[in-house]
């Protein structure tokens, strides 16, 4: 049974993902057509994320492919296991015996699409980066996705008794095909608003006041305004909050707080040296 919005939008809250209404309907929609959902957006705001809190509130098994160049079908489908069935058969022979069937169940490697399709209970099945892919793999995914069913020519042809719920992140570091979009339900994510901001951090920092939480997301928006390599994502911003709030109660409280723990939030030494040039508009802005 698929959730309605509002139970949707509850569910995910209470796993600690704030999604806006436009991401809620994105998944719901998925959900209820059973189509993949493509999200697109930069590094950091929650992507990843989505797939992992369905599992949660779906109460089913994530399975995640990592996509990267020179990925290949056998990589992402299955393979044989070659070494067992190098040692099947020298172990035949030195005593003997007949080799068997060197290409039973038992010498199958499971890879991730695989997995998926035969997930007892259903899958939420998780293509992750997508566009570091090469094209002739997301063609191929294509493919898979249209009928959720692998044939493997030693044993058969397996379908997916419970279609997994897939999403699929990019990055956007190059254009998909316009197929792949065409066969999924599509959204980009943005950065939070304040207001959503200063729930993730409640919720995922305990006892941070509400003073320090506006102060945080005030800096970290005001940061992100800056000509980074890399702005800070979600996950960043609320480890600066944990690391700030574990040194807030040294001298200097809350803002020295923040500065000295700016390791967790910015990860480059350009951006570094950028956020020290406006050191003074990011952290004495009034």
């Amino acid at each position: 049974m698929v959730l309605g919005e509002e139970r949707l939008a509850a569910a995910l809250a209470r796993e600690g993902y704030f999604a806006d209404e436009g991401l809620r309907t994105a998944i719901h929609l998925a959900l209820l057509l059973g189509r993949p959902l493509l999200l697109e957006g930069e590094p950091g705001v929650g992507k990843t994320e989505v797939a992992a809190v369905l599992s949660r509130v779906l109460g089913r098994e994530l399975i995640r492919l990592q996509c990267f160049e020179g990925l290949d079908s056998g990589q992402a489908l299955y393979e044989w296991d070659y070494p067992k069935q190098l040692l099947r058969v020298r172990t035949a022979e030195s005593r003997g015996q007949e080799i068997g069937d060197l290409y039973a169940e038992e010498f199958l490697l499971q890879r991730p699409l695989l997995r998926a399709v035969r997930s007892a209970r259903g899958a939420v099945l998780l293509v992750d980066e997508i566009d570091r892919a090469d094209s002739e793999f997301e063609a191929f995914l294509l493919e898979f996705l249209s009928d959720f069913q692998i044939t493997i020519p030693e044993l058969a042809t397996l379908r997916a008794t419970h279609v997994p719920v897939v999403v699929l992140t990019s990055n956007r570091t190059r254009e998909l095909h316009d197929a792949l979009r065409r066969r999924c339900l599509y959204h980009w994510i943005d950065f939070p608003d304040a207001e959503r901001e200063r729930a993730i951090l409640h919720a995922h920092v305990p006892g941070l006041t509400e003073e320090a939480a506006t102060a945080l997301v005030e800096a970290v928006r005001r940061i992100r305004a800056l000509p980074l390599l890399k702005r800070p994502g979600i996950a960043e911003s609320v480890d600066w909050a944990r690391g700030a709030a574990a040194l807030a109660g040294g001298a200097g409280g809350w803002p020295r707080a923040l500065r000295r723990a700016l390791g967790l939030l910015i990860k480059d030494e350009e951006d570094t040296r950028v956020l020290e040039r406006h050191a003074e508009e990011v952290f004495d802005h009034r």
